[in-house]
């Protein structure tokens, strides 16, 4: 099984006449096509809205696209908050849905008008203190247990940190409405990149039930209900894509099955996706640049850890292109490795590959969320650049590179280094 990059090698060549390697390559149209099939397969949902979760691609361009086609800006920090106030978002445009949460950055959030999602009943006092509390507001819900999809564990919500217990989720709402909340939101999030169309309708059925429940015993108004992430994409090529229109209409049979009757066929929907909007949009390019022969044998690109955690961090599998090779037999294993000072810098483990001779592009493929936005500084390394690969077939530098100057800018006190 393979997958096809949406970059070819002659296009990379010509690219790295002016980008060297490594950079994350971003692609315009299956952006803009992704986004467009999102909203027409929930436009049964008058005011269904997806804010975009920043944290998996916070790059302004990528959010410019996303605004044309009315997505808004999730943000769980204050600089995700800049960014998405500087790109012309506001009010109901951002959700700010975070944890353990600095009181700056619910000022700043009350400031620019932001939805704020509550993460705990103690929160509330702590935001009144600190900036009031709004007329419209919303919570996370956790109902903690275990989250199952026939039979199969998805995920554990009671080992999570995040979100307010059923007794909370209730006294805390009750709260919150004798401190004048006119509007509320629900909000859960209980599983992970599922790759099933089960885990949407399942979602909003306890969502759903759980909304007409606090709507009949507190009598308050609830606006909109959140169904966050969740919706994975396959990584592996022998994995069956999401289907999104499947996963609306599951969506929509328990929309009229539980809130229609409660008189709630208002509710707003909203989704909070970040992979399924853009990783798989997403590549980051790579040259072979060494080969070693010893215990087993290794490629070593120009990338790292640094540019991409993924691997390292969870051993999560992305698929390698060698550009050029795509009909060439797989029958050389390698560990595809990088630079780092951790034997865990590893793309790739035991991975049958074509051939690869230095010089080689390889894309690594589904980085367009969580790969640049997890990079990091260890042994200096430093980030790469971000690349748009518009839909006329130009290419646009949409973050540089990273440089020493770069690396060294937060020492600027010292005086220590003035080149």
């Amino acid at each position: 099984m393979k997958k096809t990059p949406f970059v070819n090698l002659e296009q990379i060549q010509e690219i790295t006449k002016t980008y060297p390697t490594p950079f994350h390559l971003y692609d315009e149209k299956g952006i803009r096509e992704n986004a467009a099939r999102l909203y027409d397969a929930f436009s049964w949902n008058k005011g269904f809205k997806e804010y975009f979760a920043v944290k998996a691609t916070p790059n302004p361009f990528i959010l410019q696209i996303l605004q044309e086609y009315g997505c808004g800006c999730d943000c769980s920090s204050l600089t995700e908050l800049m960014m998405a106030d500087a790109c012309g978002f506001s009010g109901r445009d951002i959700m700010f849905s975070s944890n353990d949460t600095p009181a700056e950055e619910f000022a700043f959030a009350r400031k620019i008008g932001a939805t704020i999602n509550l993460d705990d009943i103690t929160h509330i006092d702590f935001l009144e203190q600190i900036c009031g509390i709004p007329e419209v507001i919303s919570c996370r819900y956790n109902p903690g247990g275990i989250f199952k999809i026939s039979n199969d564990i998805m995920d554990n919500p009671g080992e999570a940190k995040y979100g307010f217990t059923t007794e909370q989720l209730f006294e805390g709402m009750r709260i919150l409405r004798d401190k004048g909340v006119k509007e509320f939101g629900l909000h859960a999030f209980l599983a992970s990149n599922t790759v099933t169309n089960e885990y949407y309708p399942l979602l909003a059925k306890v969502l759903f039930e759980t909304a007409v429940k606090l709507h009949e015993e507190l009598g308050i108004h609830i606006g909109f209900i959140n169904l966050s992430g969740g919706i994975g994409i396959p990584y592996r090529p022998d994995q069956e894509p999401n289907d999104i229109y499947e996963i609306s209409r599951g969506v929509k049979k328990v929309y009229d099955e539980i809130l229609v009757p409660a008189g709630m066929g208002d509710v707003s929907l909203c989704t909070e996706l970040g992979r399924y909007m853009l990783a798989p949009y997403g590549c980051l390019v790579t040259k072979a640049i060494h080969e070693k022969h010893t215990h087993k044998e290794y490629i070593g690109v120009d990338a790292c850890a640094a540019n991409l955690m993924r691997p390292a961090m969870y051993g999560a599998y992305h698929h390698i292109t060698v550009l050029g090779k795509e009909d060439a037999p797989c029958d050389h294993k390698y560990d595809v490795t990088g630079s780092l000072c951790e034997n865990n810098d590893k793309f790739a483990v035991d991975r049958m590959l074509p051939e690869i001779e230095i010089g080689d592009y390889l894309v690594i493929h589904d980085t367009g969320a969580h790969g640049y936005s997890m990079g990091y500084n260890y042994n200096g390394r430093l980030r790469s650049a971000e690349l748009l690969l518009k839909e006329d077939g130009s290419v646009k530098m949409i973050r540089r590179a990273e440089t020493p100057r770069d690396y060294f800018a937060t020492f600027d006190f010292t005086g220590l280094f003035k080149h």
